[in-house]
């Protein structure tokens, strides 16, 4: 099986070939020791962060931004969107303050990115 894709590791975006044979993968076209380690982390288990917003509890804005602390599976985002989308944010809260502690027993926390006062 071989998989074209683009590295998103670094700012060059190499376009690179990602091929696996039985238990072997091999990344071609990467220009930096980034892309391999990309390359075989994207064909064996995608993983992104996650940027949102989340309905808040202010006069001052309806909605606040957050994000995931670190990447998660490309599986369980669509979970995390929807529990995220039904979290109200009480202000006052601070950016980096923990809304979700540990999604799905990840290790991933989600976190707020703007400071709301009340």
């Amino acid at each position: 099986m071989t998989k074209e894709m683009i590295c998103i590791s670094c700012p060059i975006g190499c376009h690179i070939e990602v091929t696996r044979n039985q238990d072997e993968i091999t990344v071609r076209g990467n220009k930096c020791s980034r892309g391999e380690i990309y390359g075989k982390e994207e064909l064996l288990s995608p993983k992104r962060v996650v940027t949102a917003t989340c309905p808040a509890d202010s006069i001052l804005m309806a909605r606040i931004p957050v994000k995931t602390t670190r990447p998660i599976g490309k599986e369980l985002i669509n979970s995390l969107l929807e529990d995220l989308y039904k979290t109200r944010v009480q202000a006052p809260v601070q950016c980096g303050a923990v809304i979700m502690e540990n999604y799905a027993g990840t290790g991933v926390d989600v976190v707020v990115t703007k400071s709301l006062s009340s």
